[in-house]
C-alpha cells in the first residue's frame, strides 16, 4: 500500500482520504470489491479507483465527499495509538532542524505508537535507515502495524530493549529521544552519534529541561537550543479573516544539541564557553 504515489489517479492499494461536510474526514485503503460505509451512505471502492485525486464523489445517499491523497500530517493524526503522539507542528520543525533527509541514518528511543518513526522513515527515503528502540512490547507491536499500514516498515529496524546499556549502532546522523528522563542516557547518546551529530528531545516540564541541560553540558554537547512551536489557524474567509477559536499552543519543549569535540587549547576557551561546550 502507498500514501505517496505520484499517480494523478487513485489506484487499488493506495491510502485515500474522503473529506465530507464540516471537514469530517476518513482515511481508507482502496481495495477492489470493497466498500466504505458511513452514516452519510456507502461508497464503493471500485467507483473511486481510477478517479483523479481531488474529484468530488457521492455516496449512494447523495452525500458529497472529496477524494484526496492524505498528507503525512493527516496520517499521523489518524494513527491508532495508546500514547500521546507528536503533533505535526513539532515533527516538521524537528526534521528540518536536525537535517533529516534522504540517505540519513537516524535513531530514536521511545517508539511509542510510531508517529515520529513514520515521519523519520518518510524523510530518509528508500536509501536511508531508521533504528527505533522501545522497551514496551505492546507499544512496539502497534508501531510496527502503523508502519506497515503506510508502507514504510521496510525502512525501520525495531529494537526491543532498554537503552541503559547503550545502543548497538554508532555514527548516527541524528538521534531523537522521546523519554521522560533523557538526561539519564546522554553518555549512551554521545556514543551512538557521529561527531557533530544532532540530538533532539521533547519534554513537557521546565524541571525536566533543566536536568537535560545540565547533562548535555557535562557530556560535551553544544549549540543547545530550547524552544516551543505554537500554531494559530485563521478562518479563511476574505470578508471575516480572524483567528479560529482554538489554537495548538504549547505541546512541549524542544531541546536541540550537537555532539562536539572541544579542544583544550586555550585559544578555544572563549568559544567553548560561549556555546556551553565545557562544564564549569
Amino acid at each position: 500500500m502507498s500514501f505517496n504515489n505520484t499517480s494523478s489517479t487513485a489506484r487499488a492499494g493506495d491510502i485515500a482520504q474522503l473529506v465530507g461536510l464540516r471537514h469530517k474526514h476518513f482515511i481508507i485503503t482502496l481495495a477492489e470489491g470493497s466498500k466504505f460505509e458511513t452514516h452519510r451512505g456507502v461508497l464503493l471502492h471500485d467507483d473511486l479507483i481510477g478517479k483523479p485525486w481531488g474529484t468530488q464523489v457521492f455516496s449512494h445517499l447523495g452525500a458529497p465527499f472529496f477524494l484526496l491523497q492524505p498528507s503525512l500530517a493527516d496520517l499521523l493524526t489518524d494513527l491508532p495509538r495508546t500514547t500521546q503522539i507528536l503533533y505535526p507542528k513539532d515533527i516538521g520543525f524537528i526534521l528540518v532542524t536536525m537535517g533529516v533527509g534522504p540517505g540519513k541514518k537516524i535513531m530514536e528511543a521511545g517508539t511509542g505508537s510510531g508517529s515520529m518513526t513514520i515521519a523519520l522513515a518518510y524523510a530518509v527515503g528508500a536509501e536511508g535507515r531508521v533504528i527505533s528502540y522501545e522497551i514496551k512490547p505492546d507499544a512496539q507491536n502497534l508501531a510496527k502495524k502503523n508502519l506497515e499500514r503506510v508502507g514504510l516498515a521496510s525502512r525501520v529496524d525495531f529494537k526491543l530493549r532498554d537503552i541503559q546499556g547503550g545502543f548497538d549502532e554508532t555514527d548516527a546522523d541524528a538521534l531523537f529521544l522521546d523519554l521522560p528522563n533523557p538526561f539519564d542516557y546522554i553518555p549512551q547518546v554521545r556514543a551512538a552519534l557521529k561527531p557533530g551529530g544532532f540530538l533532539c528531545s521533547l519534554l513537557p516540564t521546565v524541571n525536566q529541561v533543566e536536568q537535560l541541560l545540565i547533562a548535555l553540558r557535562r557530556e560535551h554537547f553544544a549549540f543547545v537550543e530550547v524552544c516551543e512551536v505554537l500554531v494559530r489557524y485563521y478562518q479563511a474567509e476574505p470578508s471575516r479573516l480572524r483567528p479560529t477559536d482554538r489554537m495548538v499552543a504549547h505541546t512541549g519543549f524542544l531541546i536541540f544539541a550537537r555532539r562536539i569535540e572541544p579542544s583544550e587549547d586555550v585559544r578555544g576557551k572563549e568559544l567553548n564557553d560561549e556555546i556551553g561546550a565545557i562544564e564549569n
